[in-house]
């Protein structure tokens, strides 16, 4: 079976009595890993050190970790992160609150200047918005715009509309929910009642109904039994009654629930002491365990569990429609109501007399049969009396339509019409119910499509074919490999015959760059213009043995355009302009007698080569082999090496507003938008934009 990667609604319910354990914790730090992953780092005064994990990526999940299973700070926070810092710094963490029964948790923070809820919404593409007080979006991993809700920087966060709370609801309602379903006990659980597929069939087994038992056939004693289970379950989740359990299939984690479930009895089994603990070494080994053993593993039968979300999209839209024919019904019954007003009208005044002068519903039906008999248009228009419900049902031209005597024609008609909002109102849930299992089925084929390429990659690397050409935008899944590197922490590009260049983005990275990395063999580039960075054609690596190296001329060209793309010619609005290059022993940071040199500058003494009338002009692209990041630099250099580019100039965009444009072009282009979102965001892509304005031109 395939392991877990996102936790249930049921999981969060249990989680939220856990982490509430933890209020008054205070936020010393936040960080945000891969644009989906993000750290709280807090103090408790009883348990010392507390981790908070959010993840909202492939895998979703939200816990407090053992500070042994916390991955290394990364590098310069993005934005995000640092927005984080600067708004929780010092903050207690006040609580956090699970909306309605959806896989949403809402993480209340306090500061005496400022109050900050964190959203974290663990479904479908998944999602992180940070709030100010009265509910305004300050920041969001993801900007959403529908026509039901909005999540964007200053607008009203909006939740998804509301769903039943299946561990809330009377036994009517239950009732009602159940019986509006046309497909089995199981699915309508599942679906209906919000509690997903697991669930679903635990709840069937606790109440000894069976799982396909069909709605039409359910009788009251099996809505009982089920509702008992339920509330059982709702006991347990309520009182923090847990028994967790981390299930394995040979030796593989695949699951991890906060009680033991009848449907993985079967499964090797180990308990924790809390829930929380067990999630967390869960997602932990998770996270560890090989890829998946490539060699001698079972194909998961994908086209079975493809054709089953199939069927379910099937029942949905048949039952979508069933709901619109339904409410269109319900208005031709309040509109015939009206247009026949005065018949209707004396049918109720006739009945609710009867009923006020004491007589039975056994006479009232025979008087209106007699009178049917005689003729009377009132009477022949009643087809049934219903004394449980006390309603009597007319027939108007075919049209079929209860009444209730106790109430007026316009109420009457009312009723029709709340009757149709309330279907109309069902419809949306399938609707959105609709769009669940949609992604539940892209999720299947995607891990399918996953599965497939590992397969291939297998047979290549044993068949040691050439590589072959890969079309990296169609992927629905591109695989991520991103060693880090020492050169990093600059600005970075390989020219065209494989050289690496590193520059300067400040005073300290530029005297970092000439005190720490340039050898004797590198060769020393600078715009011929006040505002530079300082930028290294390097002939070898910090680790590397020293050698000599005969640069080619398309190396040197493409150095001296990177020193001129990211200098104050750039800022300056212009077009091109000169750099030079000198050897690493022109370069001192010792001036001329009552000369002073300012932090991040050096004296050149000696001939200089010169790069006249260079086009600052620089390209931004991501590539996906051998390694998956954003790169940019000179387009001779980038273009080739990248999935994709765009090429810039100096233009009106500021630097973050191009970020940005660069960013959702690039998951246009993409079909796996989550790559994109994961290795290119933004900031990241920002890292190597010039300083100053910028627009996107045409290749």
């Amino acid at each position: 079976m395939d392991a877990k990667r996102e936790l249930t609604s049921v999981d969060l319910a249990a989680l939220v009595t856990e982490l509430n354990r933890y209020e008054g914790a205070k936020v010393d730090k936040a960080y945000l890993y891969d644009d989906d992953l993000l750290r709280f780092r807090m103090r408790d005064f009883d348990r010392g050190r507390v981790e908070l994990l959010i993840e909202v990526g492939d895998v979703k999940r939200a816990h407090v970790a053992d500070p042994d299973h916390v991955a290394d700070a990364p590098g310069r926070p993005p934005n995000f992160a640092m927005m984080l810092r600067n708004r929780l710094s010092g903050a207690d963490f006040a609580g956090v609150e699970q909306y309605e029964f959806d896989r949403i948790l809402v993480f209340e923070f306090e500061r005496e200047d400022a109050d900050t809820r964190i959203v974290a919404e663990l479904f479908g593409q998944g999602n992180v918005a940070v709030l100010d007080e009265s509910g305004e979006v300050i920041r969001s991993l993801e900007t959403v715009r529908l026509k039901s809700r909005t999540v964007a920087p200053g607008s009203q966060y909006g939740f998804p509309e509301s769903r039943i709370h299946p561990l809330t609801v009377g036994y009517d309602a239950f009732v009602r929910r159940m019986e509006e379903s046309d497909t089995d006990v199981v699915r309508t659980l599942a679906t209906q009642l919000n509690f997903g597929g697991l669930y679903g069939e635990e709840i069937c087994s606790r109440a000894g109904v069976e799982k396909t038992l069909d709605i039409a056939d359910a009788d009251d004693e099996t809505y009982r039994a089920l509702y008992d289970a339920i509330g059982r379950l709702a006991d347990r989740l309520r009182e923090g009654d847990f028994d967790p359990r981390v299930y394995l299939e040979d030796d593989r984690v695949v699951d991890v629930t906060p009680f033991p479930l009848r449907e993985r009895e079967g499964l090797d089994e180990e308990a924790y002491d809390s829930f929380n603990a067990a999630v967390d070494d869960y997602f932990y080994r998770l996270e560890r365990e090989p890829e998946a053993e490539k060699t001698g593993r079972e194909r998961p039968d994908f086209e079975a569990e493809i054709a089953k979300q199939e069927r379910i999209i099937e029942q949905q839209e048949g039952a979508i429609e069933g709901f619109e024919e339904e409410a269109e019904a319900e208005r031709e019954r309040a509109e015939a109501l009206y247009a026949d007003y005065d018949l209707v009208d004396e049918i109720i005044s006739t009945v609710r007399a009867a009923r006020e002068e004491g007589r039975g519903w056994d006479d009232i039906e025979e008087t209106l049969a007699e009178g049917a008999e005689r003729g009377i248009p009132a009477a022949e228009a009643v087809v049934d009396v219903n004394p449980k419900e006390g309603t009597v049902t007319i027939d108007l031209d075919g049209t079929r339509i209860p009444v209730d005597p106790s109430m007026g024609v316009e109420k009457n008609a009312d009723q029709r019409y709340q009757e149709a909002k309330r279907v109309e109102e069902k419809k949306e849930g399938a609707l959105a119910a609709i769009e669940n299992t949609r992604e539940e089925l892209e999720a299947v084929k995607r891990r399918r499509e996953e599965w497939e390429a590992d397969e291939e990659e297998e047979e290549e690397a044993e068949s040691e074919t050439e590589p072959r050409d890969v079309d990296w935008l169609s992927m629905s899944s591109v695989p991520i490999k991103q060693p880090e590197h020492w050169y990093e922490d600059f600005r970075w590009f390989h020219t065209s015959d494989g050289f690496l260049v590193v520059g300067g983005r400040n005073a300290d990275e530029n005297e970092a760059l000439v005190k720490k990395y340039m050898e004797g063999n590198d060769r020393f580039f600078h715009a011929q213009a006040h505002g530079g960075p300082v930028t290294l054609l390097k002939a070898t690596g910090p680790s590397e043995p020293a050698r000599e190296v005969d640069f080619p001329d398309t190396s040197l060209r493409e150095a001296a355009q990177f020193a001129v793309a990211y200098s104050s010619v750039w800022k300056d609005g212009r077009f091109a302009g000169d750099a030079y290059m000198v050897e690493p022993d022109q370069v001192s940071k010792t001036p001329e007698s009552g000369e002073y040199i300012e932090k991040g500058g050096f004296v050149i003494r000696g001939d200089r080569t010169y790069f006249r009338d260079v086009s600052a002009s620089v390209a931004v692209g991501i590539q996906c082999e051998p390694e998956t990041r954003v790169i940019g630099g000179p387009p001779s250099a980038i273009e080739p090496q990248v999935a994709t580019s765009l090429r810039l100039e100096p233009g009106k965009f500021a630097q973050n507003d191009a970020a940005k444009m660069c960013y959702r072009e690039f998951k246009e282009r993409f079909a796996d938008d989550s790559f994109v979102r994961k290795i290119a965001s933004p900031d990241k892509i920002q890292e190597f934009l010039p300083p100053g304005g910028s627009d996107i031109v045409d290749d």
